[in-house]
């Protein structure tokens, strides 16, 4: 059985959540703050775990089961659970099934906008996996669909979405596109014999990378952008002059000529920033609400 748990967990690539996992609560934390002067509820950061558990594996185990034909084909992906025979394609849908069933159970815990807010959730999660068989614009989807975790943080504890939150969440939207770009890179050649779209196939690498700079520079205007909407001060500045440099370091270590160290850009580094966002946001909005 702990076997078979780790798989799904390989499967649903459970350490990647520490890329969306921290920019909600954050959501959580600046809703709060901006709607009541006070943090989140212990409660709603708990219907929050459980909401974001459930849409990521959802979404993750969506991805795996509608790319199993093209992962058995690619040689960096035919070790996945479902091409390498580890999972049925039946244990995968019951697994999807499941992890819906915990976002809706979430959802309606939080707040009648959480629950309302659902069917373009679902929508997003399903479509995306869809995406790269027609549009290079894949990457943007997946970034309207990863965001929606800080939004639905925000969501959670306010019932309500205003421009802050839409700022939040357009800031996440060009942050994911922006390193989703760079991760497809390694893959163009592969996606563009099997007919399969994407920036990199469309725009060749140097493009794809230019292009994943001008996403991640609106991250960095988005960002400013929440210092003066949400009213944060020192501690957030810090956090987020660590960021850019991290974001630089990103492209720094990534060309179209050498794409050997871009695992590292596109896992460790944005791992290391949504964490250093996230840090820096709660001590700023610990000591506004203690001092």
């Amino acid at each position: 059985m702990f076997k078979k748990i780790g798989i799904f967990l390989q499967m649903i690539k459970f350490e990647h959540t520490v890329f969306a996992l921290p920019f909600a609560f954050m959501g959580a934390l600046l809703g709060s703050m901006v709607m009541s002067g006070s943090l989140p509820s212990w409660r709603d950061i708990g219907w929050i775990i459980i909401a974001m558990f459930g849409a990521r594996s959802a979404a993750m185990g969506l991805n795996r089961l509608i790319d199993r034909v093209s992962d058995a084909k690619n040689p960096r992906t035919a070790g996945r659970a479902i091409p390498a025979g580890l999972l049925k394609v039946g244990e995968v849908i019951a697994f999807i099934a499941f992890s819906f069933f915990l976002l809706f159970w979430a959802a309606f815990k939080l707040n009648p906008l959480s629950a309302k807010l659902l069917p373009i959730a679902v929508f997003l999660l399903v479509f995306y996996s869809f995406t790269k068989r027609f549009t290079w614009a894949c990457h943007l989807i997946l970034g309207l669909t990863i965001a929606l975790a800080p939004l639905g943080g925000w969501v959670a504890v306010t019932g309500k979405v205003d421009w802050t939150a839409m700022v939040f969440y357009l800031t996440i939207v060009f942050w994911t596109a922006g390193f989703d770009v760079i991760y497809s890179c390694q893959d163009v050649e592969f996606d563009r014999k099997e007919g399969l779209h994407s920036i990199p196939v469309r725009f060749g690498v140097a493009g794809a990378l230019k292009i994943a700079k001008v996403f991640h520079i609106l991250t960095g205007l988005g960002f400013i952008s929440l210092l003066f909407l949400a009213h944060l001060s020192w501690w957030y500045i810090a956090g987020m002059v660590i960021a850019y440099i991290i974001l630089f370091y990103e492209h720094h270590i990534v060309s179209p000529n050498d794409l050997s160290r871009l695992q590292t850009a596109f896992f460790t580094m944005n791992g290391v920033l949504s964490i250093v966002v996230f840090s820096f946001t709660l001590i700023d909005l610990v000591v506004q609400t203690y001092k």
